[in-house]
């Protein structure tokens, strides 16, 4: 089954439609994790995301960007005795720019990250009427390492750097998750904070993202059903050129999301859909469109 479910992940990389943009730089990374696999020790497994976006210039409406960036990704939890966690993610990224200037391509491995998390919190208590309730506070960090390609026209340095693979630079993440489950109901929360570096002259503006998930869980055996529903935000700052602001970059968005886990034992399949509430990115010049993620995940 796994091999089946790996496949189709690998059909729709190959057949979805592409298009990537110049000045908002959204496609710096993604570090979206949503709802967790429901495993308590390691796992090993495989995620495909999908981010759209238009924009148009507000001086020039002739001057477009049609944009949607591609992320096929292996991943993995593994607990280190109790207290500590290690992820790490290795990205293969597809860009394909379709713009009023033509079309340009770009794809290759990304930028890979790893991060360590310790356990801050961990309780378990069972109430007067039997009901189970688990709390976890999970502190970290990371770092990002550029062996993504980043080989930027220099002439052109600014429309150049977000259709890259990668981003060039040594990158850091401080991380954060909650998780709080009562009997058959719960919330997941996480928050990133991306501090990146300069490559080239060049620095994506740092980035901050946010969300939060409730739950249901249905279970029967090994098995399990958990429709999920959730707030998305993130907010990026100017991106910068010799230390200078880059005007019309940065900007925020907030994003409704809905999905559902399924867990068979030692897999858990998984996905969900994310659809905007309200933005300003790029000085409304981009718009953000729909989004979604799909993961299959083997536990050990």
């Amino acid at each position: 089954m796994m091999k089946k479910i790996i496949l189709l992940i690998t059909l729709c990389h190959l057949l979805l439609p592409l298009i990537a943009c110049d000045i908002c730089g959204c496609s710096s990374g993604n570090y979206f994790i949503g709802p967790m696999p429901q495993f308590s020790k390691h796992f090993v497994g495989i995620r495909y995301s999908v981010r759209s976006f238009r924009t148009v210039l507000n001086e020039d409406k002739s001057q477009f960007s049609n944009d949607l960036f591609r992320t096929t990704e292996l991943w993995g939890g593994f607990r280190i005795k109790r207290k500590f966690q290690l992820m790490a993610f290795v990205p293969y990224n597809v860009n394909y720019s379709n713009t009023d200037d033509g079309v340009r391509a770009n794809r290759g491995m990304g930028d890979v990250t790893s991060i360590v998390s310790y356990k801050l919190i961990d309780n378990k208590s069972v109430t007067k009427d039997t009901l189970s309730i688990a709390q976890q506070l999970w502190i970290g960090g990371g770092i990002k390492v550029p062996t993504g390609k980043f080989a930027v026209d220099t002439s052109e340095i600014v429309s150049s750097a977000n259709n890259q693979a990668g981003t060039g630079s040594y990158d850091f993440l401080i991380t954060a998750a909650y998780n709080l489950v009562k009997d058959n109901k719960g919330l997941v929360a996480n928050v990133n904070y991306k501090i990146n570096q300069s490559a080239s002259d060049f620095k994506f503006g740092n980035r901050f993202t946010a969300a939060a998930f409730v739950f249901r869980s249905f279970r029967k055996n090994k098995n399990s059903i958990s429709p999920n529903l959730g707030m998305l935000y993130e907010n990026l700052s100017a991106n910068k050129l010799s230390d200078e602001k880059i005007i019309h970059t940065g900007g925020y968005a907030l994003l409704a999301a809905a999905g559902v886990e399924i867990k068979f034992d030692k897999i858990n399949f998984g996905f969900n859909a994310q659809l905007p509430l309200a933005s300003d990115m790029s000085d409304n010049q981009t718009k953000v469109n729909w989004r979604g993620m799909l993961h299959v995940s083997y536990a050990f």
